[in-house]
């Protein structure tokens, strides 16, 4: 079971594009848990539960090195989504770059 958490401003421009993600696992035989949260939620979600990559939504890809630094101990994937697919809400392709990080 995968744990991916894309991160928004405030979680909710990325709930449409989590639906799409988990049909995509779906009709790929992938077992995932997928959620969205706000960024000032990822502190309180990190100390109860295991993540396996974060995606940041393309509006906050300026917190990436910071959330490196911050959760370095983690040693959890972070990247940015990539804006196209983000705008497109291609879960498909968000759901493989995921997968790629996890490795």
């Amino acid at each position: 079971m995968k744990n991916i958490m894309l991160v928004c401003v405030a979680g909710m421009s990325t709930s449409l594009l989590v639906t799409k993600m988990q049909k995509a696992a779906k009709e790929q035989n992938v077992e995932a848990e997928i959620f969205a949260i706000a960024e000032g939620e990822v502190d309180k979600v990190l100390g109860s539960k295991s993540v396996d990559v974060m995606l940041l939504g393309p509006q906050i890809r300026y917190l990436k090195g910071s959330f490196e630094t911050k959760y370095a101990d983690k040693n959890i994937p972070i990247d940015v989504i990539n804006m196209s697919d983000y705008g497109m809400m291609n879960g498909a392709n968000v759901l493989e770059h995921a997968l790629k990080l996890i490795g």
